[in-house]
């Protein structure tokens, strides 16, 4: 990718090739710790910054003031991050979506590129990480290489994975969801509303 650099930008190695000075952003994790921290380093940036940490929050926020960037967690209580991602590309098309995770899988990844985002960063990322991987877009994909000797998923954590990814896939109906995993509706409710493991 080619883009001129500003004097601001080469004053600092570190920063990104693409200018977002005066950009806005959304920031949403359940993590309140990382989320008032990415807050901070982005406002010192310059940015507009908006924050929630689940699913409603997030939805609420965007539909009084979208923003023209959103780093999105893939993993919080309620409705996952890939479920938010499709509700608020449909609020805002040209919003440039990015998701987040603790637990990094080139299958999640690839069901967030399918669905929208432009990229995905596993955690912890950084705001030059955050910046980088917008500017590069979904030309280089942020996903674990094997040999970072990853830990195993626990059977706790595929299981919710899977879970949110029906959901997601169903749009938020938690009756078509529960249909297609051969659960009752309420089961389902339950293990949606216990945290992530």
């Amino acid at each position: 990718m080619t883009a001129t650099s500003s004097p601001a930008d080469q004053a600092n190695s570190t920063s990104p090739d693409t200018d977002f000075t005066g950009h806005s952003i959304l920031l949403v994790d359940d993590s309140i710790v990382l989320r008032d921290r990415l807050a901070m380093a982005f406002q010192e940036r310059g940015f507009r910054v908006a924050a929630a940490s689940n699913y409603d929050e997030a939805v609420a926020v965007f539909r009084q003031e979208p923003t023209e960037l959103a780093v999105l967690d893939l993993r919080m209580p309620g409705k996952p991050g890939t479920a938010l991602l499709q509700t608020l590309r449909s609020m805002s098309p040209t919003t440039k979506f990015l998701i987040l995770s603790g637990f990094g899988s080139i299958s999640t990844a690839i069901d967030a590129i399918r669905m929208g985002a432009i990229n995905f960063l596993p955690k912890p990322a950084d705001v030059d990480d955050i910046l980088n991987a917008f500017a590069r877009g979904g030309s280089e994909l942020e996903v674990p290489q094997p040999e970072e000797n990853i830990p195993v998923p626990t059977l706790a954590q595929a299981e919710w994975e899977h879970i949110h990814r029906i959901l997601a896939d169903c749009g938020g109906n938690i009756s078509e969801a529960a249909r297609r995993l051969g659960i009752h509706r309420r089961s389902l409710q339950r293990k949606l509303r216990k945290r992530a493991p």
